[in-house]
Parts: structure tokens; sequence; C-alpha cells
């Protein structure tokens, strides 16, 4: 991993075949009865492809019971607390800021700096798409806010970090 500026590491290719190595040796002995990889968009699809080809198990669009979610890290825990399934991994663990706890992980990340993968533009800001919309922000800053987003607040939706408006277009 290597310091950039703005409070952001970089995790590099070599960081990740050595990240993918470790869960593909600790995910028999926690999690011995997956049987396929699910990656979350657009953080865990690449690891999770990873994985599959490491593991020699399927990739898979619908979770199944003995499926692998996947992501990259678990920074807030929010994506990993609301997806289905009994058995998750990850790249990072973020002990101090998650709400969850995963499965399996490869490394501990106790810091506050963002973390950017390979697959990421470095110079991109340090905060996830989805909280840098209109939309989200003038949610988050009303006083009447109940803590819930739905389609009557704005055109904002996410799948798994992955920011889509009501129209599809992206």
């Amino acid at each position: 991993m290597m310091k950039l500026s703005n409070n952001k590491i970089s995790v590099s290719w070599w960081d990740m075949t050595d990240l993918i190595k470790d869960l593909a040796e600790k995910i028999p002995f926690e999690v011995p009865l997956v049987d396929s990889i699910y990656g979350i968009p657009r953080g865990g699809l690449i690891p999770a492809v990873m994985l599959s080809h490491k593991l020699g198990l399927p990739m898979v669009e619908t979770i199944g019971k003995n499926t692998l979610i996947v992501d990259d890290m678990t920074d807030s825990g929010v994506t990993m607390d609301k997806m289905p399934g009994q058995f998750t991994a990850v790249l990072y663990h973020k002990p101090h800021t998650s709400t969850f706890i995963p499965n399996v992980y490869s490394k501990l990340h106790k810091g506050d700096e963002w973390l950017v993968f390979p697959w990421e533009d470095t110079k991109a800001p340090a905060k996830q798409d989805y909280l840098q919309s209109d939309e989200f922000i003038e949610f988050a800053e009303r006083e009447d806010n109940s803590g819930v987003w739905s389609e009557e607040d704005g055109k904002l939706h996410t799948i798994g970090g992955l920011t889509n408006d009501k129209e599809g277009s992206l």
C-alpha cells in the first residue's frame, strides 16, 4: 500500500494478489459450506472474480443459501448488513467504523484513510459517490429527517454503493 495525498492509501494489484491469496486460504476453514460467490457491485466484483478463480467456485448473479458475498471493505458496514445470505468476506475490515463484522476478512484497517483500489480513480473524492449527490445532501440536512431514504425523497437509488437514478440511465 502506498500513502497518497488527501488522507488516501492506494492498494496496488500486488497488494490485491496477497489479499486474495489470504482470503482463499481462510475461506475453507471459516466458511466451509460455501459453494458459490457473489460480488457486490462495484467494489466487490473484481475481488469476487479473483476469488472465484482462486477457489474454483462459480460466480453467481443470485445469492443462494451457501453463497459467499464479497466486497472490497466494510467501511460503515451498511452495504453488507443489508445483504441476504449467511457468508461474507471482504479484503479490509474497519472495526472502528463498521457496524457489520464479516465472516472472513484479509486485513484489519484501523486508520481513517480512504482506501483506493487499483480499479478506482485515485483523484476521486474520498467519499462514497452516492453521499455526494445533491438529493442525498438535501435529505441529510432536512430538519424532519427520519433517517430513512425513500423514493419520495428524490431520485437517488443505490445498490451496493452503485448509484443510479430512477430512469436507470447508468
